[in-house]
């Protein structure tokens, strides 16, 4: 580290010391609601993101209860929908946007707020040897945009039109004509002005996140001493900055095509027997704005569940990471080709072929240091001492579901094949294995792991027990099956399947299915339940390093203030997997390297 960014960072850390000499002048407002702390503010980012992902699951029930019930009728439905339901039957309209509000909510609010707000806010001065972050004012604003665009988007559900019905890719011509359909109306400018705002936060945090990982590691933490989980969510805030305006410029130019008589998506389009006066524009230059941040998107919420995954697999091995340059390197491998594959969603948009074949190939390229990574997580977990402890768990089960939903993405990436299973079942079964339920296990096992951190207290371990395997066999039961009613071509996104004499068969199927996902959501009451129950009533942590682990978090105290440690900030001597070396357990990265010391 140059002598300027030492000096650098002794400015900030006594800025830092002489904000904590004030620290008893904060108010309810300034702690808890607009705090510049960065643990507060990834409470912030968890907890408003537990309460989406609850929304989120609970729209899934809904249409799943239609899907496998679909001559059924609900009273219960009528009484919480109102004429969205009515007789007890959602209504062909809101069921598109119920699956347009459920993917919405779950990759962008969930999955991308909910685990890279919390985890990059809370681990990356913890981690690094910070008081804060860079900016503790942007940091701040970043979370105060993501609760403007929760507003906004959670105000779209109350409209009389309902919200947006396009599906989350909110492709024109129907998400940019106004008449085209009941969701198409005020509730599709709510989605876009909301993701706007969402953009706006993701930046703001991604810069932060950037600047802080390169200019504020204490003394002796060098780049290749940082835990895999920095490495993560550094390049997944990379990855952010360089995708997400360019989905800001699709929002935008949507707005001027809805709003302002403008054609950016749309030419000849005939609606209601009337020629619009639209021409020029393509859908099709939507989907290419869409899907620069979309595959990005993909690995923006698999990364960070990688890094953690890595981290909580060694500590609770109680080994070294396996080839920890190379988990560095298939990262920053898997960070480049995340953006030369965005068409292989677009294969059948009349892509030509030979520009095909090109996607073909970076697709199956991106196969590499996946398989990588998942070859080091199995060697780290190989004759290892594991502890099974709820992360452990959760950790095991990110890896069991990433090979598993990541072989089906093999299917995908062909181009021929995709012709038959675009858009089908199989389409659902492979993003929901792979992104949705892997990610949702790489948060669970960092909530399990760092949450004696966050609140000095332990989850409860029977509940959290019940909570994985529940969960762990329902997303197989769910989504293993929908592969096979994709290979028999079922449609995605289908209201009824009851008029297809070849989509009735899967009647009793859908039936199981739908059941499986109720009980599912219900065990993820459970482990709500045991989060706020224990940051009150929870067991108290004793021991400031209650797993063992080498890193800088569990150097501070139980509850760390804002500054994160009272006196000095540690040096670093050592990497972060310093495990089972030299007749000992763990040896801290703190600890200062000893004359007679073997070298992994």
């Amino acid at each position: 580290m140059s002598s300027e960014t030492t000096l650098h960072g002794a400015d900030v850390h006594a800025a830092h010391d002489a904000h904590d000499e004030h620290h008893h002048h904060e108010t309810f407002i300034t702690k808890y609601v607009f705090s510049q702390d960065h643990k507060m503010i990834s409470k912030q980012f968890l907890i408003t993101g537990i309460i989406w992902a609850i929304i989120g699951g609970l729209f899934s029930v809904l249409f799943r209860l239609q899907l496998g019930y679909p001559d059924s009728h609900f009273q219960i439905l009528e009484d919480l929908l109102g004429h969205w339901a009515k007789g007890g039957k959602i209504q062909p309209e809101f069921y598109y946007a119920l699956v347009t509000m459920h993917g919405t909510i779950l990759v962008f609010f969930v999955l991308t707020a909910g685990l890279s707000g919390t985890f990059a806010n809370f681990l990356i001065p913890l981690q690094i040897g910070a008081r804060d972050m860079a900016s503790p004012m942007l940091n701040m604003m970043s979370y105060w945009f993501f609760f403007l665009a929760s507003v906004i988007m959670f105000s779209s559900l109350f409209v009389q039109t309902g919200p947006a019905a396009g599906g989350w890719t909110i492709y024109p011509p129907l998400s940019a004509l106004g008449d085209a359909s009941q969701g198409s109306k005020i509730g599709m400018d709510l989605w876009l002005v909301s993701m706007a705002m969402f953009i706006v936060s993701s930046l703001l945090g991604g810069l932060n996140y950037i600047s802080t990982i390169l200019n504020l590691r204490t003394k002796g933490m060098s780049m290749t001493r940082m835990p895999l989980t920095m490495w993560a969510i550094f390049f997944t805030a990379v990855l952010g900055v360089l995708s997400f305006p360019v989905l800001l410029s699709g929002a935008i130019l949507l707005l001027f095509d809805r709003n302002l008589g403008t054609s950016f998506f749309l030419s000849d389009i005939v609606i209601n027997g009337k020629i619009l006066p639209n021409e020029g524009g393509s859908p099709i230059l939507f989907q290419h704005l869409f899907w620069f941040l979309g595959h990005p998107e993909v690995y923006i919420i698999l990364l960070p569940a990688m890094g953690m995954a890595s981290e909580i697999l060694s500590v609770n091995s109680r080994k070294p990471i396996f080839g920890y340059m190379a988990m560095v390197g298939s990262l920053f491998a898997i960070a480049i080709l995340a953006f030369l594959v965005w068409a292989h969603h677009m294969f059948v948009t009349g892509l030509n072929p030979f520009l095909g074949a090109f996607f073909v190939l970076l697709t199956l390229l991106i196969a590499v240091p996946s398989a990588i990574k998942v070859f080091n997580w199995l060697t780290t977990l190989w004759r290892a001492n594991i502890r099974f402890t709820p992360a452990m768990l959760f950790s095991i089960g990110f890896v069991s579901l990433f090979i598993s939903g990541g072989l089906t993405g093999i299917f995908l990436g062909n181009s021929a094949l995709d012709i038959h299973l675009h858009d089908t079942y199989f389409v659902v079964a492979h993003f929901h294995i792979v992104m949705g339920v892997a990610s949702f296990f790489g948060m669970f096992a960092g909530i399990y792991h760092w949450y004696p951190k966050m609140y000095g207290r332990y989850l409860n371990n029977t509940l959290a027990y019940i909570h994985f395997w529940v969960t762990i066999v329902g997303a197989y039961l769910i989504f293993w099956p929908m592969h096979y009613e994709g290979l028999a071509g079922m449609p995605r996104r289908y209201y009824d399947y009851t008029g297809w004499e070849s989509f009735k068969m899967f009647a009793g199927l859908n039936q199981f299915i739908s059941f499986v996902a109720m009980v599912v959501f219900v065990t993820q009451l459970l482990f709500v339940f045991n989060f706020f129950y224990s940051i009150f009533k929870g067991r108290k942590v004793k021991d400031t390093n209650p797993w063992g682990a080498n890193t800088l978090e569990w150097t501070t105290p139980i509850n760390p203030g804002h500054g994160n440690w009272p006196g000095e900030i540690p040096e670093v001597f050592r990497g972060a997997y310093d495990y089972a070396k030299d007749g000992r357990e763990f040896i801290p990265q703190t600890e200062p390297i000893g004359a007679n010391e073997s070298h992994h």
